[in-house]
């Protein structure tokens, strides 16, 4: 399988939606009396398409938001933006209410996007993303993943990107941010492609905080998916890592810390880009795109799931979730189509559903 063809899957677009006025933080301005969402930010500088947000939780309680920022899904160098869409990251120190004005975060030559970012244990900031060239006018087409560290919270971001990179014939993408687990090794899941294979999930691990990264594992080798992709994995209570698959949506568990997985079983939903949360009442969270941007819920880790419970009728998803100290779920996602904004929302989540809140 080409790389065209293992992106092509994350690439189907939603009805457009329209952006805010620019330039102004968000807040709970942001949102109509008939709307629980708000827009946490619409314009990075690069065209005014923001998508593919993730956030995570800091140590101090701040929420750490990357996005990608370009003029369109795709956005490769031109005239106007010579160095094709970035990285950007915004933070907000009151449980998600208001966001600082965007700041670059990575803008390499080519079109960085995909960004996912979280915290190790030794407070150091790891965001993890990818770089596109379609192919066109005779050149060749590169996909490639690479991380880049902060040492203070998000301030300020190493001068260049690491690569990580792929065994002889595999072009691979990512979508999720990496997982530290509790001996200290850091796994990324990612997705890859092979000339005339279907594309496959699988990870990455580094046993020294990701200067080093080897022990390639796939996830699914014997599935026959048309299309296998953008994993994101998590550590559940018992120990075991979860992970679910695009556009299957089949679920597969590892109970030794991702060196094999159980063949993958479908849950019963399809959806796109899926991302997992464990609440601290044991409810285990799937957010995805479809229908529209949704969740599912898990009493029993993963064996039923209840749903989908729509979160926002806009269909450009890639959501991310952190719960916040008293239970209350905060979750980011994006609209799609021309003047997309990365949008935010606040929900309680329980066996048979989702209640909407505003923030206190």
């Amino acid at each position: 399988m080409t790389a065209t063809l293992l992106l092509a899957a994350m690439w189907a677009l939603a009805a457009a939606h329209g952006a805010p006025e620019e330039g102004k933080e968000a807040g709970m301005a942001g949102a109509s009396a008939d709307t629980h969402y708000i827009r946490i930010t619409d314009d990075a500088g690069a065209g005014g398409y923001e998508a593919f947000p993730d956030v995570t939780r800091l140590r101090n309680g701040d929420l750490f938001c990357v996005f990608y920022a370009g003029y369109d899904h795709v956005s490769v160098p031109n005239e106007s933006l010579p160095k094709g869409g970035r990285v950007c990251w915004i933070r907000s120190r009151d449980r998600g209410k208001t966001w600082t004005a965007p700041k670059i975060l990575v803008d390499t030559d080519l079109d960085d996007r995909d960004p996912s970012v979280m915290q190790a244990s030794d407070g150091t900031l790891i965001c993890n993303f990818f770089t596109y060239v379609p192919p066109s006018q005779g050149k060749r087409e590169d996909v490639n993943i690479y991380i880049i560290r902060s040492r203070d919270n998000g301030g300020t971001w190493e001068a260049e990107p690491q690569r990580i990179a792929p065994p002889p014939g595999i072009t691979w993408a990512c979508s999720s941010p990496i997982l530290e687990l509790p001996n200290g090794e850091l796994i990324l899941p990612l997705y890859f492609g092979q000339p005339g294979k279907p594309s496959k999930s699988g990870l990455v691990r580094s046993t020294d905080g990701g200067r080093t990264w080897g022990d390639f594992t796939v996830i699914d080798p014997d599935s026959d998916h048309e299309h296998d992709s953008e994993p994101h994995i998590i550590r559940l209570p018992d120990g075991r890592l979860f992970t679910t698959l695009r556009p299957c949506m089949c679920q597969s568990y590892s109970s030794d810390d991702g060196h094999t997985w159980t063949p993958p079983q479908r849950t019963g939903f399809e959806g796109h880009a899926p991302y997992h949360l464990v609440t601290r009442d044991g409810l285990l969270l799937c957010a995805h795109r479809l229908p529209h941007t949704a969740l599912h819920i898990s009493t029993d880790l993963g064996a039923t799931w209840n749903g989908p419970f729509v979160i926002d009728n806009v269909g450009g998803a890639y959501p991310s979730m952190v719960e916040l100290p008293d239970g209350v779920i905060f979750c980011v996602y994006y609209e799609e189509g021309a003047g997309s904004s990365i949008r935010a929302t606040w929900f309680r989540a329980r066996p048979a559903g989702i209640d909407f809140v505003k923030p206190q």
